[in-house]
């Protein structure tokens, strides 16, 4: 009599920001999990937050169709950070102690968690905690550790350099200077490759800091060249205290105050994680979604899909947990921008 093999049932959630292709990653595990190795897919609501609730829906295929190019999670998510408070309420079970028994009680043979740093540092707390995880990369900031690329980062810096490219003009009509800040709180990797595909002037990094005479300088300097306007891109973390003012706000101010020149700012802010996702994030995604099911296949848990050396591989999450992946002043990219004479605040 032949033995039925149970089914691998796998749960998917999203968690941390929305970004553009969450649906795409998605999409990518649940369609190879399904059509190749014919596994149960179940999408769990909200983050972490769906676990510790208990809610969550099986995903077959049609739910899967035509959310490639779609924005956002169908999922939903949240910044449930399960180990920050040890109890839950007044419950007497902590979150992680919930979210253990709803895996068990699902009959979860693995758990795909789609997130950025935090995400990923829970995923690797709840792996040790004997539950198999596979974790996938995404974040527009590209500062997850153990990947050269974080799905969501091309197509922030795609909405960044439209929105520079669009203020060279209004610039230019003005002779004003314009400063624009764009997301990156730690990481300013979204500023550094938006600047330079921009044609930024000055950018600033929170990792390298600025000294303000020196940017009075550099500006001065250009003005004194017959460089009717200048671009100035700056990462919203590169001030200690964010809740005063935002980071255009003050070096637009600054930048106007020394120099007597027309400044102008535009914070871009959240439209940079909305929207359909770039050609090569869908890509990403998909790659990085198709490579978790792999692994999930082989029972090699614990794992995080990166992207090295245009290869997919997988990094254990104890390796890359609580780490950020942050620009250093040895950068390529940032040292051929030196070599064009894009300034950097003096940070290095």
């Amino acid at each position: 009599m032949e033995i039925l093999k149970k089914k691998q049932r796998i749960g998917i959630l999203t968690a941390g920001g929305d970004c553009p292709g969450l649906n795409a990653a998605i999409r990518g595990v649940g369609k190879t999990a399904i059509v190749t190795y014919g596994m149960e897919v179940y999408g769990i609501s909200d983050g972490f937050t769906g676990l510790i609730t208990k809610e969550y829906f099986q995903l077959d295929e049609s739910h899967l169709s035509g959310i490639l190019t779609l924005g956002g999670t169908i999922l939903g998510t949240s910044r449930e950070k399960p180990y920050k408070k040890k109890n839950n309420g007044s419950s007497s079970i902590s979150k992680p102690e919930l979210i253990k028994e709803h895996y068990d009680q699902m009959g979860l043979d693995c758990l795909v968690c789609i997130g950025g740093n935090g995400t990923l540092k829970t995923a690797h707390l709840l792996s040790q905690e004997g539950l198999n995880v596979i974790g996938l990369p995404k974040t527009i900031d590209n500062d997850v550790f153990g990947t050269d690329v974080s799905f969501g980062f091309d197509s922030a810096v795609n909405i960044a350099t439209e929105a520079i490219d669009r203020l060279h003009s209004t610039a230019n009509s003005h002779k004003r200077i314009i400063v624009i800040e764009v997301m990156g709180h730690n990481a300013g990797w979204i500023a550094l490759y938006a600047g330079i595909a921009g044609g930024g002037d000055l950018v600033l990094l929170p990792e390298l800091g600025y000294e303000e005479d020196c940017i009075i300088k550099y500006l001065k300097e250009r003005t004194a060249k017959n460089k009717p306007y200048s671009i100035v891109v700056v990462a919203e973390g590169i001030l200690p205290d964010r809740k005063k003012k935002s980071a255009a706000q003050h070096i637009s101010r600054l930048i106007s105050e020394k120099t007597g020149l027309e400044t102008r700012e535009t914070v871009l802010g959240y439209v940079q994680r909305g929207g359909s996702p770039s050609p090569a994030d869908r890509i990403l995604a998909t790659r990085y979604g198709a490579q978790a099911a792999d692994l999930i296949a082989r029972g090699e848990y614990g794992n995080m899909v990166a992207l090295k050396n245009n290869a997919i591989v997988a990094v254990p999450l104890a390796e890359i947990a609580g780490i950020q992946k942050l620009v250093t002043p040895d950068d390529p990219v940032l040292k051929h921008a030196l070599a064009l004479g894009t300034s950097f605040g003096c940070g290095i």
